[in-house]
């Protein structure tokens, strides 16, 4: 399948990174190289971009899409919670901008294989990493009911988690998506499956969230990229749910004010420093126009900060 995906907030997200000609930028979940393509375009041609995504098919893509810069972008096939690592095997000591465009993509979504969507009835994966061995099969079929409970609740925030567990538990094992979605259809009682939204909606960002362990690594990765930017550089991210907005908001605010003093002393003795300006009072959301073109546009959100 063709990797198609439409990168949100473009033109805003490129207002607040503010690439420079010449500068050194991490696109940090590349995905079809979107956002990218527009970085180098600013950088170019004494620029360098290092695109970095922990799914095999958006780096092919992302190569292919970004083939007119050949030579001034290095794409690499990990996780953004590695940033630091990566910059030092690429002897890059320090960067004047990162971006980093959370959640699934649209291509993972619309792959069916791919075992992200409950439309669709094949194998359960999750993985956004195809070279992950865990994926929603284990998690779905190896997990107590306590943790598949935890799990549900907390990263779905789903009113039924703990029943829907027990019915995964009972219903065991599951092999595919479609499985998974008739099980949690019968742990929804009927009225709640007629006034929300769809039933297992909840449960698979859940368990996609669980699978790929995305707000486990979420806050030491914002904390890590910050630390990796030159004094003056920008990191954008972009959210598509609440539970990463949070992890987002909090953390840019303990990066503004790091200080760990008694709220009552009357002058600050930790002698923590700020290191970060927030740029964005209020998080950016898409304008109508954008809405329009793009629905997945619809939920994303984004908040930027500069280094000091």
């Amino acid at each position: 399948m063709t990797y198609q995906h439409t990168p949100v907030l473009l033109n805003e997200t490129l207002s607040y990174l503010n690439p420079v000609p010449g500068g050194t930028y991490v696109d940090g979940t590349i995905g079809g190289g979107g956002h990218s393509l527009e970085i180098l375009k600013a950088i170019h041609p004494a620029g360098r971009l290092i695109g970095i995504d922990r799914d095999p098919a958006a780096i092919r893509a992302a190569s292919e899409r970004l083939n007119s810069y050949s030579g001034s972008f290095h794409l690499v096939h990990g996780n953004y919670a590695d940033i630091r690592n990566i910059l030092r095997e690429l002897d890059i000591e320090a960067v004047d901008g990162i971006l980093l465009d959370l959640g699934v993509s649209s291509h993972q979504l619309d792959t069916p294989e791919r075992g992200f969507s409950y439309h669709e009835d094949v194998r359960l994966d999750m993985r956004m990493d195809t070279t992950q061995e865990f994926s929603a099969y284990e998690l779905v079929n190896q997990a107590s009911a306590g943790e598949l409970t935890r799990i549900i609740r907390d990263y779905g925030e789903e009113r039924w988690a703990k029943r829907i567990a027990d019915f995964i538990v009972k219903n065991r094992p599951l092999e595919t998506t479609g499985q998974l979605v008739e099980v949690i259809k019968q742990a929804v009682p009927a009225a709640a499956r007629r006034d929300g939204p769809h039933p297992a909606r909840r449960t698979f960002q859940a368990l996609r969230i669980a699978v790929n362990q995305e707000l486990e690594l979420l806050e030491g990765a914002l904390r890590d990229a910050v630390e990796v930017l030159k004094p003056g550089g920008r990191l954008c991210v972009i959210t598509f749910h609440s539970l990463e907005d949070r992890v987002v908001k909090n953390t840019f605010r303990s990066l503004k004010d790091p200080c760990i003093c008694p709220p009552r002393t009357p002058v600050c003795i930790c002698s923590k420093e700020p290191v970060v300006e927030i740029l964005t009072r209020k998080p950016v959301t898409a304008g109508q126009d954008e809405l329009k073109d793009n629905v997945r546009a619809r939920s994303a959100k984004l908040r930027a900060c500069e280094k000091l």
